[in-house]
């Protein structure tokens, strides 16, 4: 969903499936006049909508435009192994950049090459909403449990908390998770209630594997917070049974229900 100063953007179509959208802005040529863009990325063709948007601004004089992305989409591609492999995250920051944004807020980015790529980026912690969980579950003993070496690192110096973390073997050849081993303060976990803390989620394979070993480890409860959560969770093995006791995200992406997730308002 595409907001315009805290309005929703109606995306119509004509009858072969183009856009139609129509926007009135207010042209005041004696001020240098700003805008605000919020993206909640729900489908690809929200792109194309605000490269619309965003050159009719310019072009009734809107000289600064701001846009609020908190989930960056083609994150995941951040890399290519291949000739065949194509860096979407690469073209699509392209595209970003060639818009002109005055600056370009994400939410807790999947990876670095994003904040490098990305023009006039800035990069919005998630700690405000991990603090909002973390007094939810009320629990001063509370255990972090970072599921990778990557968010061990992104996470471990922003929330001062004793931690363990995973490491992740997979099978290359289908990307599944082969065995997850958890290093760290080990110790820690029997007996305790564990926090999960990364930044996205699709259908939770990673965050099911480090359940089920929290759980041998003895842990009492295992909750999970994600940044960015995708509809696709809800197909996965992460909300069945009581493994996981409840999951948090926020609004940046996630637009289904269900009774053990509870979605923090993005703001």
């Amino acid at each position: 969903m595409i907001y315009l100063n805290n309005k929703p953007v109606n995306i119509n179509h004509f009858p072969d499936s183009t856009i139609l959208m129509k926007e009135y802005v207010e042209t005041n040529h004696k001020e240098e006049r700003s805008a605000n863009i919020l993206w909640k990325f729900e489908n690809n063709e929200e792109l194309v909508a605000l490269i619309y948007l965003t050159k009719h601004l310019k072009s009734h004089g809107v000289v600064n435009v701001h846009l609020d992305m908190p989930y960056i989409p083609n994150a995941r591609q951040d890399r290519v192994k291949s000739d065949e492999d194509v860096f979407t995250l690469k073209y699509f920051s392209e595209i970003i950049n060639y818009l002109g944004f005055k600056s370009v807020t994400v939410l807790d980015p999947h990876s670095s090459v994003s904040e490098a790529l990305i023009d006039n980026i800035v990069v919005k912690s998630p700690l405000t909403y991990i603090n909002k969980v973390i007094e939810k579950i009320g629990d001063k003993k509370l255990l972090m449990f970072y599921p990778d070496e990557g968010a061990m690192k992104r996470y471990s110096g922003m929330i001062d908390r004793p931690f363990a973390f995973g490491i992740k073997k997979r099978d290359w050849a289908t990307g599944k998770i082969k065995e997850l081993e958890v290093s760290g303060m080990t110790e820690l976990v029997s007996g305790s209630k564990v926090l999960i803390v990364d930044d996205i989620s699709s259908r939770g394979g990673t965050f099911y594997h480090s359940a089920l070993k929290l759980k041998e480890l003895g842990a009492s409860e295992v909750y999970l917070y994600v940044s960015h959560c995708e509809n696709t969770i809800l197909e996965g093995e992460v909300l069945k049974g009581d493994l996981i006791q409840s999951v948090f995200t926020t609004n940046s992406l996630f637009t289904a229900n269900n009774d053990k997730i509870e979605v923090l308002k993005y703001e």
